[in-house]
């Protein structure tokens, strides 16, 4: 499942900036841009270091980043959409699975911190 999810956080990050891509050069799709590459990115980045936590606390806290980082890429493509940046069917697929990796990560949370 580690590795599985590894493959999952990594195949959201470089989606979520592929559609970027599609981004207007305008102020606002800029700003929105460099922030759901920032944090989607940071989804995978962080998550593996979840994969070699030292100790159930580090796992935590680290698992926490995570579950911050893929909400905020959901606003940030939220956003995109509310601001009519990209269209709702070109991004169904990254909100649908920023909300099942949401609920993993939480699952997951919560599960170690039940068995501290």
């Amino acid at each position: 499942m580690k590795e599985a999810l590894k493959q999952r956080t990594k195949l959201f990050a470089h989606n979520c900036v592929k559609i970027t891509q599609h981004f207007p050069n305008s102020y606002i799709g800029n700003h929105i841009k460099k922030q759901l590459i920032r944090c989607s990115t940071s989804v995978a980045a962080n998550y593996r270091a979840t994969c070699i936590a030292q100790s159930k606390p580090s796992f935590i806290a680290k698992i926490s980043i995570v579950i911050e980082e893929v909400d905020e890429s959901n606003f940030w493509l939220e956003f995109a959409l509310n601001e009519h940046i990209i269209n709702g069917s070109d991004i169904d697929f990254l909100l649908k699975e920023s909300a099942e990796l949401t609920a993993i990560f939480i699952a997951s949370r919560k599960t170690a911190s039940i068995n501290k």
